[in-house]
């Protein structure tokens, strides 16, 4: 039997803010929109009353799904993911020039994490995190040669 990885699943508390983020700020493109309500969505997300608007998007061959739940609405967290926590912990995106990418991310709602910025010359590489406006850490690299 074959298979292959669909998408990733994102919660995010402002679909708008969050579509802006990933679309003007790491150049995805929507591909596709999906609303759905109560029965068996319910039963699926184990969310009694769900409703939600999910909206796909992809870049290199990779599906991003932003889930917006308009009830019973996102539940937000006040501090980042701890890199060490199970489940998703980062967006890795590689980039010719992080300084300018990391500029347009916090024009759009990121937010900084400055003391994570290391560069790695044994390696030749360069790296640092960034939060999506909804506290998703978004790895930022460039290699240094090539």
């Amino acid at each position: 039997m074959a298979w292959q990885l669909s998408h990733i699943g994102l919660c995010v508390a402002d679909l708008e803010r969050a579509r802006r983020f990933y679309c003007e700020g790491l150049g995805f493109r929507e591909v596709s929109t999906l609303e759905v309500r109560d029965e068996p969505a319910a039963t699926l997300l184990q969310i009694p009353n769900v409703e939600l608007q999910a909206v796909y998007l992809e870049r290199d061959g990779f599906r991003l799904e932003l889930l917006y739940y308009r009830h019973p609405g996102a539940i937000v967290g006040t501090t980042p993911h701890q890199m060490n926590a199970c489940g998703l912990t980062h967006l890795s995106f590689q980039a010719d020039d992080i300084t300018e990418l990391e500029q347009r991310l916090l024009a759009l709602g990121g937010q900084p994490l400055p003391e994570t910025r290391v560069e790695l010359d044994g390696i030749g590489l360069v790296a640092l995190f960034v939060l999506d406006p909804d506290g998703t850490r978004i790895e930022l690299v460039r290699r240094l040669n090539g």
